[in-house]
This record gives C-alpha cells, sequence and structure tokens, in this order.
C-alpha cells in the first residue's frame, strides 16, 4: 500500500486530482493551496466555487495554515467523522472558503485518508467523488467506473463504516450545518 499511497500524495503535490476512500464515500481531493487544481477538481464536479470545501488532515498541526485556533469542542471529536466550520486565517483563499465566513475541516480518522495526508505532508481537499447533485462513489470499481480519465489517479482502498456524510458543525454558532 505505502507504494500506491506514495503514487497519491506525488500526483498531488504536481497539481493532480485524485480520488480515494473516506470515511462514509470515495473522496476527490487535490493541494487547496494549488488554485488550478481545485478549479480543476470542482469542474469536474460540476461544483460551484461559491459553495466552499472540506478540508481534511491527519493532524490539527496540518491545520496551521488554515486557522489560528482551534476550539477543544472540534478538538475533542478529532480524530473522528466530525467537519467542523472553524474561523480562517487571513489570506485563506477564497476557492476554498467559497461565499461562507468560515472554513470547513476535519481531522479524519480514516486510516488511510490520514495516511496519505501523512504522505502528502498537508491537509488536502475532501469532497464526495461524485458530479453535483449524483450519488457519491462507494467502493473503488464505482470510482473507477465513473471517475477513470478525468482523475490524475484513484488510490485503491475501501470507505470506513460511517452510515452518513459527517456532520458540519459550526465552531462559532455551535449550529449542526449538515447532519451526519
Amino acid at each position: 500500500m505505502s507504494g500506491e499511497l506514495a503514487r497519491a500524495a506525488s500526483v498531488i503535490r504536481r497539481g493532480g486530482v485524485i480520488a480515494y476512500a473516506t470515511e462514509y464515500c470515495f473522496g476527490l481531493g487535490c493541494d487547496p493551496m494549488n488554485r488550478a487544481a481545485v478549479l480543476r477538481l470542482l469542474r469536474l464536479k460540476r461544483r460551484p466555487v461559491q459553495k466552499g470545501l472540506i478540508l481534511i488532515a491527519a493532524g490539527v498541526d496540518q491545520l496551521a495554515p488554515y486557522v489560528d485556533k482551534i476550539p477543544a469542542a472540534a478538538l475533542a471529536t478529532w480524530p473522528g467523522p466530525h467537519t467542523w466550520l472553524l474561523e480562517p486565517r487571513d489570506g485563506v483563499p477564497g476557492w476554498i472558503t467559497g461565499e461562507h465566513a468560515r472554513i470547513a475541516l476535519r481531522v479524519t480518522a480514516h486510516a488511510q485518508a490520514a495516511s496519505l495526508c501523512k504522505t502528502v505532508g498537508m491537509a488536502i481537499v475532501s469532497t464526495s467523488a461524485n458530479r453535483a447533485n449524483a450519488e457519491p462513489t462507494r467502493s473503488f470499481r464505482d470510482t473507477v467506473r465513473r471517475f477513470k480519465g478525468e482523475v490524475d489517479y484513484i488510490l485503491p482502498g475501501r470507505v470506513g463504516d460511517a452510515p452518513a456524510p459527517t456532520p458540519i458543525r459550526d465552531a462559532v454558532t455551535g449550529e449542526l450545518v449538515r447532519p451526519g
């Protein structure tokens, strides 16, 4: 598996877009600070930039480029299938936050996704592998069928056992934005 992780990480570092397994479904990912890669991913999904994106990390240290402070409530749920909306650092690009005042972040407990973040050495974009308004892919085979030739690499793997997409909670207001 380490060779496959190294290949996926190399693709991300070179500005490519990959598909990989997460807690609930396969995700599409890239380097969040690479504008061209993010915009390509959004075109592939047919997702407007205004909606913003979730970033996942292997640990809170990988979130330092994006936030100054992580509330205790978020830390208490990580690593785990919980996405939090946090106050972004100045300079976080709009292609990540979209039209929102906050940035969506998660420290993943999915072993392979966490290993991918460790191998690439950064937080990565994590948005479901699907076109807008379509069901996300939940298997390697389905992901290959839908995205072969459109993404630069599909990392073989298995999704976790989460029964639904991760819940999203606003760390400032406490509001549950998306139930899990």
